[in-house]
């Protein structure tokens, strides 16, 4: 089975084979799973009622991990006080591995130990969804159509190294860390996690109890979802005789690392996604060529000897000729890729440019400065 990843109009990328429980649907029918392992007895049906204490539910058998590549974990019913420690235990046995999938369907129980999972969930480099737990039923496995997150574990989520926003008619809504007794504790944890409120907008003059539900594009623009993704970091070296320009961004998957470097006469391109040394073995000896997309235009095209594997990584290297640099001032985009014989294999990664822009715009006039080319090309004057 191969997990090569595909790229959507909006330039996202995505798996061949998904890793979510939406990836399992047509599988389920085919295979009989047993509803995973759970830990934790609800005190009513799980379609009825919330548990009024958490239950744990680990679905790590063969059909999961190799669809999600990780396994999934589904927290259900009232986070009371000692769900963290029963959490922490099965993680010390092995049960629930780094990097677990966890799935949240939580509308009460403490605070404190919805920060206390939420710790858990990010020294595991765990990541967060909404999500209900699958069981066997009648008519094959269901479960509820929609998840809600609040409270408790609304802080659970932020724990999350990645975290998915809602989709569907899933819920998660936020009250106010004013609004609850161990505010300073809250906030603190909230900015441990890395979490803003303020991008938001401004806070309820009188926060109450009720809370502050979050649609998906809110929760993606003010950085509380990242859908699997980190922010995109810069590193620029501007000084002559090479300057360069470094953006790394790392993702669930892996390190994704592109570099460029303009020497006198010339600029190269170098990009780095690492997968692991079996991966990358793979992918390259599939490979018939290799090449780069700005805006999803495929230039600098090389067959056969384009791509390498080292050090555990997909390396792309080009000669990037220094008058193409210019339209990297206005791209969207852009990716680098390995393919196939046929479009049925392709491998690779896209960036997103818009937050490295100042530092695209002062590589391209320091790299100008250190080794101009024609004049025609010269870029506009600052």
């Amino acid at each position: 089975m191969r997990f090569g990843k595909l790229e959507n109009p909006e330039g996202r990328n995505r798996w061949l084979v998904r890793g979510t429980r939406y990836g399992l649907a047509l599988a389920i029918g085919f295979v009989a799973m047993g509803g995973g392992r759970v830990h934790g007895t609800p005190t009513h049906p799980v379609d009825d009622t919330m548990p009024s204490r958490m239950v744990i539910q680990v679905n790590d058998d063969r059909l999961t991990v190799t669809v999600a590549r990780a396994p999934q974990i589904y927290l259900y019913g009232v986070i009371d006080a000692d769900a963290p420690q029963r959490f922490e235990a099965l993680v010390r046995s092995g049960k629930i591995p780094p990097g677990s999938d966890i799935y949240l369907n939580a509308s009460q129980g403490s605070p404190g130990a919805g920060m206390a999972l939420g710790r858990l969930f990010r020294t595991g480099t765990m990541t967060t969804h909404l999500g209900t737990p699958r069981h066997k039923g009648h008519a094959g496995y269901r479960g509820k159509k929609s998840a809600v997150c609040t409270g408790a574990c609304a802080y659970a989520y932020f724990g999350g190294l990645y975290r998915f926003a809602p989709t569907g008619s899933d819920r998660i809504g936020l009250v106010y860390p004013a609004a609850q007794a161990g505010a300073g504790e809250a906030n603190a944890y909230l900015k441990t996690m890395g979490i803003d409120l303020a991008r938001l907008g401004p806070a309820p003059a009188s926060p109450g109890d009720a809370p502050l539900w979050l649609t998906a594009d809110r929760m993606i623009s003010s950085g509380l979802a990242n859908n699997g993704r980190l922010p995109l970091k810069t590193k620029i070296w501007l000084l002559p005789p090479m300057p360069s320009l470094e953006l790394v961004q790392d993702d669930r998957y892996g390190s994704h690392r592109l570099v460029l470097q303009c020497k006198p006469g010339s600029v190269t391109l170098a990009a780095y996604d690492m997968v692991g040394a079996t991966r990358a073995n793979q992918i390259v000896a599939n490979a018939r060529r290799s090449y780069v997309e700005v805006d999803g235009k495929e230039v600098l095209t090389r067959q056969s000897d384009g791509a390498s594997a080292a050090n555990g990584a997909v390396v792309i290297t080009r000669p990037y000729p220094p008058t193409e640099l210019v339209h990297l001032l206005s791209a969207r985009t852009i990716g680098l890729w390995v393919a196939g014989r046929t479009s049925a294999f392709r491998y690779g990664y896209t960036f997103v440019l818009y937050p490295a822009g100042k530092d695209i715009l002062d590589f391209y006039h320091a790299c100008w400065r250190a080794a101009p080319w024609p004049l025609d090309t010269a870029p506009a004057k600052r």
